[in-house]
């Protein structure tokens, strides 16, 4: 490198450097000590056992564990049907109507929105006897469920409210994608007989793959540690805890029954399944992601 690459190097390092430092000192150290955690039998109070594996052992043999883990893997089905009507509507905002900027403003205004103060809404949307959800049934002659207090319309309750809560973040991006096609794509295509589903097809969808896969990943990443929304709606994890989260479980195993190494361990096999999600998505990547 010559001098002025090796300035601007130097330079680069500089505005990274105070990211660095506060992994070092904020993230990398509570995870080594967590990794010891989860090796010992500890409640807060009293020192830590060292006790090995057997946290894991035990996670294995824990029902509750597989049935929380069930529950994340149904929250992951928000993700798709996000993705979906996000894209939906960045199509209808990118044929130029009018007041697309007002409209822009409205679906994102969630996202900047306390999550806790969002859950505390959908609770009463979807309260039985006065909620809007079940008013709304009503008029199509449909008796609303108990979206809260019944095992099989929690998780969809819990769903429904993420995807709202989050399509306004998805579509901004989205929006931006479709904007960055290149519109001579589009004219070659018409050029050649293409109507709006080919061009839809082989032009729209492949380019804007990228930020569909950066979508997915971040989407599954952000569904897999759902936990506020449980925590406030359904502070018990639901009727058989049908809407228990591992990262719920995880906080109930080391806040309320206050078993830190067991807890950790969670923390450890959670982060690892998050990994081997993350890692096989980004081996797929190279068959339907096209740069």
């Amino acid at each position: 490198m010559n001098s002025q690459t090796k300035k601007e190097s130097r330079i680069a390092y500089l505005f990274i450097l105070p990211m660095v430092i506060q992994f070092v000192i904020f993230t990398s150290g509570p995870m080594l000590y967590s990794m010891y955690i989860s090796l010992t039998d500890w409640n807060i109070l009293q020192s830590a056992n060292f006790v090995g594996l057997s946290n894991y052992v035990s996670i294995f043999n824990d029902s509750r564990f597989y049935q929380s883990l069930w529950n994340t893997g149904v929250y992951l089905l928000g993700v798709p049907i996000g993705l979906f009507l996000s894209l939906i509507i960045a199509i209808w905002m990118n044929q130029g109507i009018r007041g697309t900027s007002i409209y822009r403003m409205i679906y994102y205004l969630p996202a900047i929105s306390s999550i806790v103060a969002i859950t505390i809404l959908w609770q009463w949307i979807y309260n039985t006897d006065y909620g809007l959800m079940n008013y709304f049934l009503g008029f199509f002659g449909i008796d609303g469920p108990n979206w809260i207090g019944n095992e099989k319309f929690i998780k969809p309750a819990i769903i429904i409210m993420g995807i709202w809560k989050g399509i306004g973040v998805t579509i901004i991006f989205y929006l931006a994608a479709l904007q960055s096609v290149p519109k001579a794509l589009y004219e070659a295509a018409e050029i050649d007989g293409a109507n709006f589903i080919h061009k839809f097809r082989y032009v729209t969808v492949p380019l804007i793959t990228p930020i569909t896969f950066f979508l997915v990943v971040t989407g599954i990443i952000n569904s897999l540690q759902i936990f506020v929304e449980i925590q406030i709606m359904v502070p018990d994890g639901g009727a058989n805890y049908a809407a228990a989260s591992i990262v719920f479980y995880l906080w109930q195993k080391a806040f309320v029954y206050y078993e830190m190494g067991y807890a950790s361990a969670l923390a450890w096999v959670l982060g690892f399944i998050m990994f081997l999600v993350t890692f096989i998505q980004f081996k797929l990547s190279s068959r339907w992601v096209h740069e």
